[in-house]
C-alpha cells in the first residue's frame, strides 16, 4: 500500500460532495491504494463482509436496537413497592365503573400490565418496527440513490457494492439512533398507549410503574387522585383501540405513505462539505439525528402529515373527553387534567420519537381544539352517537370538522339513527 495522506482525502471528499468529477486515480491515492481495480474490488468486498449488520431483511438491526434500548432502560431501573401496584389495580377497578357511565365502548377484559422499563421496550418493539421500516428502507434508498447520482461514471462497476455499503451503513446508524430512542422512551412513559399508539397489537391497559409512580410522587397532589386520574386514562386509550381494531393500522399507513416519499437535499449535503471536518463526525450525525438532511416535503406529504396530527390530536381530544367525565368525582381531577396537558404541550414521547426516525415533528397544537370538539358532541347530539363516530375512518372529523363543530353537529343529527356503515356509504356514494 501507498503512503495514505488524509488531508488528500478530505479534498477528494469535499469535491465528491460538491459534484465535481473524480478522476478513479484520486481515490486510488487518497485512500494510499494502488490504482489496481482488483485491489479495488477487494476492499469493497472487505468493507461489505464488515458493516453488513447480520441476516436482516427488514433494513434495521433489530437485535441491535433492542440490545442497546434495553442497556439504557436497564441504567436507571429500580423495583418498586408493591403499594403502587395496589394502587394501580384498585383505581382500575373503580375507573371501569366510572368509564361506563362516560362511553359506551366496552370495557376490557384483561387485567392492567405492569411493566419495568425494559419490558416496556420488549413489548413495543412490535409497534416500533411497523413504524420504523418503511422508514429505515426508504432513508436506505434514497441515500443510496443519492449516491449513484453523484458518483462519476467511472465507478458504476462498483455501485452493486458500494450500495450495499451504503445501504448496511444506514442500518446500522439507523438502529442505533432508534435504539437510543427507544431506551430514553422507555424512562419517560407512563403507560402502554403514552405515545400516542398502543404498543399492543391486541390492545391492553399496562402502566411502566416505576416511571408512575415517580410523577406521582413529584406532584403536589394527592396521590390517590392521581393515580385514578392516570390510570382511567389509559384504560380509556386501550377501550378506544380495542374497539376499533382498524385504528392502528390506519395511523401506520399514513406514517407509511409520508415515509414513501422521503428523498435527501443534496444541496444540503453540499452546504455542509464546505465547512466539512473530518474531525467533527458530530456534525454529520446530528444532521441525521434532526432529519437536517430531509429534502422538503411534497404536497402529498403535507397532507399526510395533516392527517397524521388530526387523527392524533381526535385520540388524545376523546381520551381527554372521557377521562374527563369519568373523574369528575375526584376534587382534584381538573387540576391533574391541566398537568398532563402541560406535559404533553412541551413535546411528548411521540413527537420526540417521531423526530427521532423521520423528522416529523408533532406538536400537539390541534389537541385542546379537539377535546372541545368531543365535548360540544357530547352534550349536542349525546354519547351513543359521538361514540358511533369511532365505529369507520370514513366517520373520523376531519380539520375542517374541528374548525366548524357546529356544521359537524348539524351533519351527525340529520343522520338521525341511520347506522353509521350505511352513512358513510351513502356519503361516499353521493
Amino acid at each position: 500500500m501507498d503512503e495514505q495522506r488524509p488531508e488528500d482525502f478530505e479534498a477528494l471528499l469535499r469535491k465528491f460532495l460538491a459534484g465535481q468529477p473524480i478522476d478513479p486515480k484520486e481515490i486510488a491515492k487518497a485512500a494510499g491504494l494502488p490504482m489496481d481495480p482488483a485491489a479495488l474490488q477487494n476492499l469493497l468486498s472487505k468493507l461489505t463482509s464488515a458493516i453488513t449488520p447480520g441476516e436482516s431483511t427488514e433494513g434495521v438491526n433489530w437485535q441491535l436496537v433492542e440490545t442497546q434500548a434495553r442497556q439504557i432502560a436497564n441504567q436507571n431501573s429500580k423495583q418498586v413497592p408493591e403499594a403502587v401496584g395496589k394502587s394501580i389495580a384498585n383505581a382500575a377497578a373503580t375507573g371501569t365503573l366510572w368509564l361506563d357511565e362516560a362511553t359506551e365502548i366496552a370495557p376490557l377484559s384483561n387485567e392492567p400490565k405492569l411493566l419495568s422499563r425494559e419490558l416496556w421496550v420488549a413489548d413495543s418493539l412490535g409497534l416500533f418496527k411497523d413504524l420504523a421500516t418503511p422508514v429505515a428502507n426508504r432513508m436506505s434508498d434514497a441515500l443510496t440513490e443519492n449516491f449513484q447520482e453523484n458518483l462519476p461514471d467511472e465507478f458504476a462497476g462498483f455501485m452493486s457494492q458500494a450500495s450495499g455499503i451504503m445501504k448496511s451503513a444506514g442500518s446500522v446508524m439507523f438502529a442505533m439512533q432508534l435504539g437510543q430512542a427507544l431506551g430514553k422512551l422507555s424512562e419517560e412513559v407512563l403507560s402502554g398507549g403514552d405515545i400516542g399508539l398502543p404498543i399492543f397489537k391486541e390492545p391492553r391497559p399496562a402502566f411502566v410503574a416505576q416511571n408512575l409512580a415517580e410523577l406521582v410522587a413529584s406532584l403536589e397532589e394527592e396521590s390517590d387522585q392521581v393515580y385514578f386520574y392516570l390510570v382511567i386514562r389509559e384504560l380509556a386509550h386501550a377501550r378506544l383501540f380495542k374497539h376499533s381494531k382498524w385504528l392502528r393500522g390506519y395511523i401506520v399507513n399514513l406514517i407509511t405513505s409520508y415515509a414513501r416519499e422521503i428523498t435527501i437535499d443534496n444541496s444540503r449535503i453540499v452546504e455542509m462539505s464546505e465547512n466539512f471536518d473530518p474531525a467533527d463526525i458530530g456534525t454529520i450525525q446530528k444532521a441525521l439525528e434532526t432529519g437536517a438532511l430531509i429534502a422538503p416535503r411534497t404536497p402529498s406529504q403535507t397532507q399526510a402529515l395533516e392527517r397524521i396530527e388530526t387523527v392524533l390530536a381526535l385520540i388524545e381530544g376523546w381520551v381527554d373527553c372521557v377521562t374527563q367525565r369519568a373523574t369528575t368525582r375526584l376534587p382534584r381531577s381538573a387540576a391533574i387534567a391541566e398537568v398532563v396537558r402541560r406535559k404533553r404541550s412541551t413535546g411528548g414521547p411521540a413527537e420526540k420519537t417521531f423526530l427521532t426516525l423521520i423528522g416529523l415533528e408533532l406538536r400537539p397544537r390541534k389537541l385542546r381544539e379537539a377535546s372541545a370538539l368531543w365535548n360540544e358532541l357530547t352534550e349536542k347530539v349525546g354519547i351513543q352517537k359521538r361514540d358511533a363516530i369511532w365505529s369507520h375512518p370514513d366517520l373520523l372529523p376531519t380539520d375542517e370538522d374541528i374548525q366548524d363543530s357546529a356544521g359537524l353537529v348539524g351533519k351527525i343529527m340529520n343522520r338521525g339513527e341511520e347506522d353509521p356503515m350505511d352513512a358513510a356509504i351513502r356519503d361516499l356514494l353521493r
